[in-house]
């Protein structure tokens, strides 16, 4: 069974920058795939697909990684 997340991420403008978190949301133990939303100069959605449930926590410190800034959807 296959769990799905969506996240927003701000700061992305480019090709580049989806290949680069897209990239980095990969190498977290159990994901699955990523489908990024690029809304360039706004807030861009990432649906993640895992064979697990992700922490939030982990998918923040992975878009960290890559440059950009998880939005919290607990807002």
């Amino acid at each position: 069974m296959s769990n799905t997340l969506t996240v927003s991420i701000s700061g992305m403008t480019c090709g580049h920058c989806v290949a680069s978190v897209t990239e980095e949301i990969e190498s977290i133990a159990g994901v699955d795939s990523v489908d990024v939303a690029l809304n360039a100069g706004g807030t861009s959605t990432a649906t993640i697909t895992s064979v697990r449930d992700l922490d939030e926590a982990e998918v923040s410190e992975a878009v960290a990684e890559a440059g950009y800034t998880l939005v919290s959807n607990n807002a």
